[in-house]
């Protein structure tokens, strides 16, 4: 038994470990994942892989997982690459105080350099050393003076041809921890510069190891190297020359292989197992541990928990703290002191304790909303007692992993909250988590056409033909489409190797607002680097990393949102008399707002303006708060692929029975599921009650129903939720449930997939869904500046936003420069009741508006906000020309005419023409006008010009290139006859259309959005001056007219109209350019920028998505 357990243990004959592994991480050099080169370095049989990238451990988590679940071998390192002409040296640490000292030294280069850059000399390394195992890589030299003056064609080293005294001194250096590193280089003269190098380690006693040195895991990679070698020298396949390797021999070969090219020198295939045996780190062995200086006096972080929850409880409940919230209270703390998280919730009570002192609008949400502790704490808004939340969804005994929570902070605002846990913390023991920018179909196709040469105008077509940020490359037949030859063998690579391309990592930018928090030196731990932005230092893990080794990370997000609330109080405590700037204020639970929301009159408020939500709100009808929790999380695509969608609102409507099957008699409570379905009609739309479920009707555990949940998470990537059909549905059957029942709910729980959507969540959400509602009803001039003043956020462009706002009865008033401030702002206006549309006349009792709203400087393309500051200042009692303007401000004339490109000038009695003209007029910097003599002198009058008077659709068109929407009129209403001729029907008449009618509308494009959970199916916006339109383009429909869809700015759509639930579509079977017409306005008129930004072509919101990720987060 110990002779066979021995064999087992004994390296296999030909043992070899390839140390010298770059991946994708070593960004556009390494053309394999770390997963794959791991994966293949299994499958050839390694004993070992080592994984070091350029400068970077960015990719040895992906790696330690894979390599975990392949059982093989992980040695996490790192490429060293010098400035000062230090070869480059692989460095593998012996132990965890090496790996910090390596992480240490990384950052230390990192942070000196810009950002993706690492600025590191040989001193360095011998400062940060110990405990590092060190090869000295031998097939490249710098061809510049440090280390060796070579010739440039000496470029790869040959150390037996040249001198070595300074190799030596290296080896000497670092003498019992330096390995000399040989690989192949197959240029013909291998065997004698292996005899070389023999010669060289046997001199300095230095141990000879062999390297594959590979930089992708199977030799089919080669040209995707050498595509990813031309991005990164900026340059084309055909002028790269010498840049590119000249075989495919840089890829993972196995044992057999590498002992044949080493034949000469076995040992050094031998050393590669010798130099393992001092490698004894690994990624398991890194133990994160949360900070404890925010105890604050306490004798121990749970207890000062438990102080500042208690106390929190009170504040909560005024009248006495209810026993069910006392017992979920306590329950809850237990349960954090047992798995000692009491630090974690101790540092983000901190951090929103620090954000509501200096009066920043703050809200937890996810998974914290389970918790009672947080909303004690004043970290979450939501009473998770109200909602019957689930705290194991948050917090599992069973999971032993730290719990999310995730903070919203208003967002411009947020960067106050960040340099607080920088300064609160220190640099050296807080980042930014990283995220990875990999490359999508668009940017694939445009970076490889340009490497094949192919002409902008080629490129730019190509990717044209994409969708937003597609995950796909260009078909051969899109490819057709646009005039291109898919045979042809160039088009041909250029498609497939953007196809490899796609999903590759570009570069490390930083995540919106994951942080990373520790006791001791982060960068002990992961190394750390400068950010894009100023003040900002992000670690190289991502979430996924950081998940993978349990490594805590406090979500600080910006939510835009919270700033037009903020902005939206302010304003009406200033002009309207509100209470506070406080959200709590807001009246619960008012009809009228409900109403409204009834109606989808839901342009601009959070999370239920999309096209997708628009269209639920009339089926919905929600009456009450736990309505918008539904809504919120019912477009989902979850409930859409678990066909929850349409039997939850059969049975809101009546149209379907509700019933709850219950269990045998002997098992308990008949109505069991009912308490667990009640509130959604019976049917889950909630992870929570998808675990509800599993605890029960299946009596699973709390902390099994949460591994069903990380289940559902991780299902579609790593398909394990299967392992728990037999137990849930067996565990039904076994009660008394029928079986079909069972294995219906375990495919509606499948159903979930990547997208369940807690309730938690959903319920966070729906209290700002509430409370912008309101503002929107009751105040839609307040609603309207604060949405403007916030921008960018939402889905829509401010042009929409002001349309919909005059249809509530608002007044707008120009941009003007005698009257406007940098921010839009209220001034003395008609109740807005008295001027609503045709289609809010049910408002009129409940809208208690009485201002106009002045359009700000803010509005204006390009123009600076201290100019508009340096304007307010001194204006005084106002300008009376151009001239006073710009000597009193001392703006430069290139800034005065954005202004007048504007129209801001009207004040004066110029229109747009007369004040450029003026502004263009003025004498120029070093003229007399600028010396102190000349300067109080009578301001000269400028003679009239009589320029001719602009027409009116130019000035539409002139108001949209620089204020993106025009106060004057709307761009399609110059173009109504033309249309009329067209047989083409205003927009506003769909509403009495009936249903089945064939008719044609037409519009310019707001948004254009493809759901993932639609099957194809593109939505399409369009709006001419009387309303918008909502089209429906079916895939094969799309196809036939791809090009228009993708890039027309003015369409016209002939289909049949679709009236449903007061929602109207119009299913489109024609579609026809109009965007020439637009000429008809101006010769700048195809200009026109309308889209919002929701729009899944120009501004990439991910392919498949029902609502884009973070519309309003930053």
């Amino acid at each position: 038994m110990q002779k066979a357990e021995s064999a087992a243990q004994a390296p296999p004959p030909l043992a070899f470990a390839e140390l010298a592994a770059t991946t994708s991480y070593s960004f556009l050099r390494g053309a394999s994942m770390a997963e794959e080169m791991v994966s293949q370095a299994h499958a050839l049989g390694l004993a070992a892989i080592g994984v070091a990238d350029r400068n970077s451990v960015a990719g040895v988590v992906r790696a330690h997982v894979m390599a975990r679940q392949a059982g093989i071998r992980l040695v996490p390192g790192a490429r060293l690459v010098f400035t000062d002409g230090t070869p480059e040296i692989l460095a593998y640490p012996r132990d965890r105080a090496a790996w910090g000292r390596l992480t240490r030294l990384l950052t230390l280069g990192k942070r000196r350099a810009p950002k993706g850059e690492c600025h590191l000399t040989l001193d360095d390394l011998r400062d940060h050393g110990e405990g590092l195992n060190l090869i000295l890589l031998t097939s490249v030299i710098p061809a510049k003076a440090g280390i060796h003056r070579w010739a440039a064609r000496d470029v790869a080293m040959d150390p037996g041809l040249r001198r070595d005294d300074d190799i030596e001194g290296i080896l000497a250096t670092f003498r019992g921890r330096i390995w000399l590193g040989a690989s192949m280089l197959y240029r013909g003269d291998d065997a004698r510069r292996l005899a070389r190098l023999r010669e060289l380690a046997a001199r300095t006693g230095t141990p000879l190891l062999a390297l594959g040195d590979v930089l992708y895991h199977a030799p089919e990679r080669r040209p995707l190297a050498d595509v990813m070698t031309c991005i990164r020298e900026h340059t084309t396949l055909e002028a790269a020359g010498r840049l590119l390797h000249a075989n495919a021999e840089r890829h993972l070969k196995p044992p057999r292989e590498m002992a044949r090219l080493f034949k000469a020198a076995p040992q050094a295939i031998a050393e590669s197992i010798r130099f393992l045996e001092g490698c004894n780190f690994s990624l398991d062995q890194l133990r994160y541990e949360y900070p404890d200086e925010v105890r604050e006096g306490y004798e121990t972080p749970q207890e000062a928990l438990v102080a500042f929850a208690t106390a929190g409880a009170r504040w909560r409940y005024p009248g006495g703290v209810p026993p069910d919230v006392q017992n979920a209270l306590d329950h809850e703390l237990q349960l954090i002191d047992q798995l000692k998280y009491a630090p974690y919730f101790l540092t983000v009570h901190d951090i929103v304790r620090y954000a509501r002192s200096i009066d920043i609008l703050v809200q937890g949400r996810g998974s914290a909303a389970n918790s009672v502790v947080c909303y004690c704490l004043g970290v979450t808004e939501v009473d998770p007692t109200k909602v019957d939340l689930l705290f194991e969804r948050f917090v599992s005994e069973e999971r032993k992993e730290p719990p999310d929570i995730d903070v919203d902070f208003e967002h411009e605002r947020r960067e106050e909250v960040i340099q607080y846990i920088y300064e609160r913390f220190g640099r050296e023991r807080s980042g930014l988590a990283a995220t990875v920018i990999s490359y999508r179909g668009r940017s694939a196709i445009r970076e490889v056409g340009k490497v094949f040469g192919l002409s902008e105008d080629m490129i730019g077509r190509m990717s044209g033909m994409l969708w937003g940020w597609s995950p796909r490359p260009v078909t051969p037949e899109e490819a057709r489409q646009i005039g291109l030859d898919p045979d042809d063998p160039r088009i041909v690579q250029v498609l497939n190797l953007a196809q490899e391309l796609i999903g590759f990592p570009r570069h490390l930018s930083q995540h919106v607002g994951g942080f990373v928090i520790t006791r001791g030196r982060l960068d002990e731990l992961v190394p750390i680097e400068n950010a894009a932005m100023a003040d900002r230092t992000v670690v190289e893990w991502d979430k996924d990393d950081l998940d993978a080794l349990g490594i805590l990370k406090i979500d600080v997000l910006a939510l835009g949102m919270l700033s037009c609330i903020r902005r939206a109080l302010h304003l009406m405590v200033e002009h309207y008399g509100f209470p506070g700037v406080d959200m709590s204020k807001i009246p619960s639970e008012e009809p009228a707002i409900y109403d409204m929301l009834s109606r989808a009159d839901s342009l601009g408020v959070f999370q239920v303006e999309s096209r997708a939500q628009m269209t639920m709100l009339p089926r919905l009808q929600p009456r009450k708060f736990y309505d918008l929790v539904i809504e919120v999380a019912i477009v989902r695509p979850g409930p859409i692929q678990g066909d929850m969608v349409h039997p939850y609102l059969r049975r809101r409507q009546g149209i379907e029975k509700v019933d709850y099957p219950s269990p045998s008699p002997e098992f308990g409570d008949p109505d069991e599921l009912k308490k667990v379905l009640d509130k959604t009609c019976g049917v889950p739309l909630f992870q929570e009650q998808a675990m509800r479920i599993a605890i029960v009707a299946a009596k699973f555990t709390p902390g099994e129903a949460d591994r069903l949940r990380r289940a559902m998470a991780t299902f579609r990537r790593v398909g394990t939720i299967h392992e728990f059909k037999d137990k849930l549905v067996n565990g039904m059957a076994a009660r008394g449930y029928d079986k079909a029942f069972a294995e219906r709910c375990f495919s509606q729980i499948e159903g979930f997939g990547d997208y369940g959507f807690p309730e938690s969540h959903a319920a966070s959400f729906a209290l700002l869904v509430y409370i912008s509602a309101w503002i929107k009803c009751r105040y839609p001039d307040v609603f309207a500046a604060a949405m403007l003043n916030s921008q960018p956020m939402g889905f829509y462009a401010p042009a929409q936003l002001v349309r919909d706002a005059q249809e509530h009865g608002v007044e707008f008033l120009a941009v003007d420069v005698n009257d406007s401030c940098w921010d839009n702002r209220l001034e003395s206006g008609m109740p807005a009741a008295a001027s609503l549309h045709p289609r809010h006349q049910g408002m009129a009792g409940e809208v208690r508006a009485t201002h106009a709203v002045r359009l700000g400087f803010r509005q204006v393309s390009g123009f600076p906000e201290d100019a508009a500051k340096k304007i307010e200042e001194v204006r005084g009692a106002g300008f009376d020309s151009v001239r006073d303007l710009w000597l009193r401000t001392k703006l430069a004339p290139a800034v005065l005419e954005r202004l007048a490109l504007a129209d801001a000038f009207r004040s004066m009695g110029l229109d747009r023409r007369d004040a450029l003209w003026a502004v263009r007029g003025l004498r120029r910097a070093g003229d007399k006008d600028d010396l102190p003599l000349f300067a109080a002198a009578d301001k000269a009058v400028e003679p009239d010009a009589f320029l001719p008077a602009m027409p009116p659709g130019e000035q539409v068109v002139e108001d949209y290139r620089h204020l993106h929407l025009s106060l004057k009129a709307h761009p399609v209403s110059f173009l109504r006859e033309i249309l009329r001729q067209r047989r083409t029907i205003a927009n506003e008449r769909l509403g009495t259309t009936p249903d089945g009618r064939l008719v044609t509308v037409a519009g310019l494009v707001l948004v254009r959005q493809r759901p993932g959970t639609a099957s194809g199916v593109i939505f399409m916006t369009l709006e001419d001056e009387t309303a918008i339109a909502n089209i429906v383009v079916w895939p094969r429909t799309f196809e036939k007219f791809r090009p228009l869809v993708l890039g027309a700015r003015l369409v016209a759509v002939t289909g049949k109209v679709q009236s449903e639930s007061n929602v109207i579509h119009v299913i489109a079977d024609k579609i026809e350019d109009l965007t020439g017409l637009l000429d008809h306005l101006s010769e700048a008129g195809s200009e026109v920028e309308t889209l919002a930004r929701a729009d899944g072509v120009k501004h990439g919101y991910a392919y498949g998505e029902v609502m884009p990720k973070g519309r309003n987060f930053h």
